[in-house]
């Protein structure tokens, strides 16, 4: 430890990576680097089985309330953490094989093939296969080596897709539909730029799957060296490059990068399986007048991911006179509002990602468009109202929404229906929604959901 601490500190005096005292420094930590892998794995393992969970609750509740953004953020964070678990899991496994193996080395040595006493043709095939002991070891300690560093690789790889897919969704958004450019240049503009993004990124996962095809060709490496220089900003490459080139120039990184894509191909085919108990019954289905989907009733929300439906009441036994019932808000039902009643959708979508911070010395400006924003919710929940009514059986009801926070804080729509001239037993709730189709309005049922009702 003491010998490790000096060495730590005559990094921090020379950290000339050319100087014979450095190289010597590095080869010193390279053959001690098992016992910095373990460590780090082990911490790691642990927080990633802790964040997995949350990542998981987080994504669902971000599909739930169409927050798309929002989704995408803790879909790739959900990713890279799958990714990181599987490998260091791996690397932990194969790193106690390899602890193993120097055990058994210490207490049996090589193999000697003759004591075996097999046959001439066992004993070639095996010496031909096997060749020593200490070779084996060798192998399991370069598998761990590149298999731990190749874990945040990968990570990295994850983050570069995510940047090229949110980079056509900033074009698409602010260059062609936005308000930066005029709008018949941005959509010229906007429409060039997403065509680059895409060749670019066609040629770039051609560039990556032959691992440098398109460098090694001299008049195709002409055309793609501007491509691969934008595209270094766009993924990100510039910060780990020198791990990606370190691994392309070793034959065995090669071969462990190339075989770990069909391996996760495989986990994901392989996690996608799952055993029908029914050629007609499925869980998954949505509530109806024959089905009742846990999404739907208050009381069998019991688990952190559990989220609810287009509709939810408090259970499926209502014992009381009335009938509470939530409508979760969502941007996808904002959109329905504004196309029933177009005075409403503004000028500028302030939906989406946005700053808190607010730098303003107009305090009469803020208090008035405080005031209209109160007139709007006003005509917003009216006209939310004008849309949506209930059908219990056969008898249509209409009453007024309100705006509340309920279940896990979820901001939606609330009403109670008058239920206590019901006949007990079981019953069938509509939600009814008006449409506009070209001069017409249309009414839909968009959930239907049984439950049942007894007096106390």
């Amino acid at each position: 430890m003491i010998i490790l601490v000096g060495q730590t500190n005559q990094t921090v005096v020379n950290n000339d990576y050319n100087s014979p005292t450095f190289k010597k420094l590095l080869d010193s930590l390279q053959q001690q680097s098992w016992e910095l892998e373990l460590i780090i794995s082990g911490f790691a393992i642990f927080g990633l089985f802790t964040a997995y969970e949350p990542l998981r609750v987080e994504m669902l509740n971000a599909e739930n309330e169409d927050q798309i953004y929002r989704f995408v953020v803790y879909f790739i964070l959900n990713i890279a953490c799958s990714i990181l678990l599987f490998n260091l899991l791996l690397h932990v496994i194969l790193r106690g094989l390899w602890i193993g193996a120097l055990g058994l080395r210490y207490v049996s040595g090589d193999i000697e093939f003759e004591k075996l006493r097999y046959s001439e043709r066992f004993t070639n095939y095996l010496k031909k296969r096997i060749i020593s002991f200490d070779r084996y070891i060798a192998n399991l300690e370069n598998y761990c080596s590149v298999l731990f560093a190749i874990s945040f690789l990968l990570i990295f790889y994850v983050l570069a897709m995510t940047m090229i897919i949110l980079s056509i969704v900033f074009v698409a958004n602010y260059v062609i539909e936005g308000d930066l450019f005029p709008k018949a240049f941005g959509s010229v503009f906007g429409a060039f730029l997403i065509i680059f993004i895409v060749i670019g990124m066609f040629l770039t996962f051609i560039d990556f799957i032959t691992q440098g095809w398109l460098k090694k060709k001299k008049w195709i490496s002409r055309i793609y060296f501007p491509i691969y220089w934008i595209f270094s900003f766009i993924t990100l490459s510039f910060l780990y490059r020198p791990l990606v080139y370190n691994f392309l120039d070793n034959r065995f990184g090669k071969r462990l990068i190339l075989l770990l894509a069909p391996i996760y191909i495989i986990i994901l085919m392989i996690t996608s399986l799952e055993y029908r108990q029914s050629n007609y019954l499925d869980k998954e289905q949505r509530s109806s007048s024959i089905f009742a989907k846990k999404e739907n009733y208050l009381d069998m929300m019991t688990e952190e991911g559990d989220f609810p439906g287009q509709v939810v009441i408090p259970s499926k036994v209502i014992t009381k006179p009335y009938l509470n019932v939530f409508v979760p808000f969502s941007e996808n039902l904002e959109n329905r509002v504004f196309a029933y009643n177009d005075s409403l959708t503004p000028e500028k979508d302030r939906r989406g990602l946005s700053s808190s911070i607010q730098v303003s010395s107009n305090w009469s400006k803020e208090i008035t468009s405080a005031r209209q924003k109160d007139s709007i919710r006003k005509v917003y929940l009216k006209t939310f109202n004008e849309m949506y009514s209930f059908k219990i059986d056969t008898v249509d009801l209409d009453e007024d929404f309100i705006l509340t926070t309920g279940i896990k804080n979820i901001l939606g729509f609330e009403a109670f229906l008058k239920i206590s001239n019901l006949d007990e037993g079981k019953h069938l709730i509509r939600l009814r929604r008006k449409r506009k189709e070209k001069d017409t309005v249309v009414t839909l049922t968009d959930v239907i959901l049984p439950f049942w009702y007894y007096k106390n």
